[in-house]
This record gives C-alpha cells, structure tokens and sequence, in this order.
C-alpha cells in the first residue's frame, strides 16, 4: 500500500521515480540508477488528486492504461496486482484543478461518499474518542487477489448483455443518431468505449458477489451510475438548468429498459443459478 498526498508542488518524479548517477568506488565509473517512487505499488491512494496540476496528474495515465512506466526511455513494469484509488473534495473548488477527461475515464468507478448514517457516526465516535488500538489484519495475498481478478474475466456474458452494456454507453454521445433527446440537449461529451468494457466487467464483479456465474441486465443496470456519471461532460444547459450527470444517467436507464425476465445461458448447472441457491 502507497499513499500519495497531491499537493500544488508535487512533480512528476515524486510519483513515478527518477534516476540518480551512482559512482563505483572501486572503479570510479558513474552510472545512473534508477530510484523507483511510490507508483510502485499493489494499491496506490491519491490522495486529493485535484489539488496538483494536470502536468502532475499526468504521471498517472501511462500506468494506470498500461502498467509501466517510461522514464529516461526505460520501460519498468508496476508489481501485480496494480490498483489505483483517488480521493477529491467536492465541496471545496478553491485551489484545485479539475482532472482532464483523459484521467477520468482511466478509473473504473467514481463513488460518491456521503454523510455517515447516524449509527456509523456514532461509531466513529467511539473509535476515534477512546483509547482503543486498531489492528488491521491482511485477508488477502496478492496472489489471492490476481486469481480473483482472473475469475471475474472468466465469467461468461451473453452477447444480448454486453450489447444492452454498449448500448448505454453509445446512447450518451450526442453524435450518435439513436442519442434521446435529453443527450443532446444536456451532455457535450459521452462515454467513451472504456465505459462498455467497464460496464461489463462491473457487472461480472457483481454476478460474482451474489452467488452467480452468468451476468444479467440487472448486474449492468446496477453498475451504470457509477460507471458512466464521471465520463458524461455536461454543456452550459445542463449548468444553467441544474442537471446533473447522475440525474442524465437515471434518466438514461428509464429509457433503454432491460427484460423483465432473463434465464441463465445453456451449461450453467442449477446451483450457480441463483444466490440463494445451496
């Protein structure tokens, strides 16, 4: 685990690494070595990634898309598993700088932390109030986690779901000629196809964690909010007339509804088929 605070000063080579000359003693001979930096990581958190410039908030393109990192014309590949995790203040504007559209779409979700309910307030309270020591143990090995990863990408999706999933996204450019109305009114730019792709695999996450090895319409349905609200750039009617991206993607959803009733694909045995099941 890397955290990473983002500051206004924070450069390019606080993130990714540089390199240094080294001198052999024995041999006077200099060369330069390579100082990895806290990109190398299996779960990185940005953390207030709007408070540095776009320039440094460009370090993270390269490897949250492929991985590695290129610097001083050397590619280095980043530790599996790689995972990407930023945080921002919606609230406060002053001293921020808003992430570049390039960077948006790199992240998978974009999820909305509110207030806490009353009783996790509560214990919030209780945690941070006392003299109480808070141990942390791991559930999890890397590897454990790469298998995981590789068993959601092997969950099947019928081609009428990962059509329904295209479908969302295509529906959220205003260039294409089946857009509503409401697309072109209030969206200036929709999702790109990282918003399929994501779409899908969210929904097989989700299959997943309810007991299922098939993906329905309702796994897609429920994984679009957050899939899509950060990928929609809403114009100047939606700011003068108060919509919001969210509200553009439930309005979305009203329109391109999924069956009512979807049966598993052939070859899944009775058991898989539901989460109460066994």
């Amino acid at each position: 685990f890397r955290r990473i605070q983002f500051t206004p000063d924070l450069m390019p080579a606080d993130i990714m690494g540089t390199e240094v000359i080294q001198e052999d003693r024995a041999s006077g001979r200099r060369e330069f070595r390579f100082v990895p930096g806290p990109i190398f990581g299996n779960v990185i958190l940005a953390d207030e990634i709007n408070r540095t410039p776009p320039k440094t908030q460009a370090a993270l393109l390269e490897a949250m898309q492929e991985q590695q990192v290129t610097i001083g014309g050397q590619r280095h590949l980043l530790p599996q598993p790689f995972f990407v995790l930023a945080t921002q203040n919606p609230i406060e504007q002053e001293g921020t700088y808003p992430l570049p559209e390039a960077q948006l779409d790199r992240f998978m979700l974009h999820v909305w932390v509110d207030y806490p309910a009353a009783e996790e307030e509560l214990e919030i309270i209780r945690r941070t109030t006392a003299d109480i020591e808070t141990r942390i143990a791991p559930t999890l090995q890397a590897d454990e986690i790469l298998e995981l990863t590789h068993l959601v990408r092997k969950v099947p999706v019928a081609e009428h779901v990962a059509r329904y999933a295209m479908q969302l996204a295509r529906l959220t450019r205003r260039q294409d000629a089946e857009a509503p109305a409401f697309i072109r009114d209030y969206v200036q730019w929709g999702a790109g196809p990282r918003a399929s792709q994501y779409l899908v695999l969210g929904a097989k996450a989700r299959a997943l964690l309810q007991g299922r090895l098939f993906v329905t319409h309702a796994d897609v349905r429920a994984v679009a909010p957050p899939v899509l609200r950060h990928r929609l750039k809403m114009n100047f009617n939606a700011d003068a007339e108060g919509v919001t991206a969210d509200e553009v993607v439930r309005r979305l959803l009203a329109h391109v509804p999924s069956p009512a009733d979807e049966a598993p694909p052939r070859g899944i045995p009775d058991v898989y088929r539901s989460a109460n099941a066994g």
